[in-house]
């Protein structure tokens, strides 16, 4: 077993299988003084851990192969809760909301998002009480998409199963997402 460094005070891990959005990414942080590993799954994000102790992590929710980066947040936060993690979705819905926030997520961001978010979002760790409120109320098409979503998390990303739980032909719920071009 191998003695783990302290956490390197702008070390970053980037979970992201995106190989062209992870090098912008990567190099956009890097210009702003970070040092940046990347990972494209969990298990090489249980490799970069062996050896490093970020301070920050960013993670794509929809991981390739419909893995889901939860997983990911699940794991860096057990290696050390201090840990300043941002989850970015193309996929947002409450409930992957509310999961990546349990598992030890500091906040969950919506694609698309510049590194100026994400590097603002590491320095929201703690909520505002002040945040004003919405008075228009969710429509139908919205709450059906985090419908969606939520069942699409709950079963793995297997989209004839989430048809199937949500009472719908799996080519109806695969138009539905075509049409949202979901990344």
């Amino acid at each position: 077993m191998t003695d783990i460094a302290a956490p390197a005070e702008r070390l970053l891990v980037l979970v992201e299988d995106d190989e062209a959005f992870a090098r912008t990414l990567k190099r956009s942080f890097e210009r702003r003084d970070y040092r940046v590993v990347t990972a494209t799954n969990h298990d090489e994000l249980v490799t970069v851990l062996a050896g490093h102790r970020p301070a920050y992590a960013v993670v794509d929710l929809k991981l390739a192969g419909g893995a889901s980066g939860l997983t990911c947040v699940q794991t860096l936060h057990a290696a050390d809760p201090t840990t300043i993690i941002v989850v970015l979705t193309g996929f947002a819905s409450i409930a992957t909301a509310v999961d990546a926030i349990k598992l030890g997520a500091s906040q969950y961001l919506a694609k698309p998002s510049s590194t100026d978010d994400i590097e603002a979002a590491f320095g929201r760790v703690q909520g505002d009480p002040d945040t004003a409120l919405t008075a228009r109320p969710t429509s139908i098409k919205t709450l059906e998409w985090e419908r969606i979503h939520e069942t699409l998390a709950d079963t793995s990303f297997n989209i004839s199963e989430a048809a199937r739980r949500l009472g719908m032909h799996r080519r109806t719920l695969a138009r539905k997402l075509a049409k949202r071009q979901v990344t």
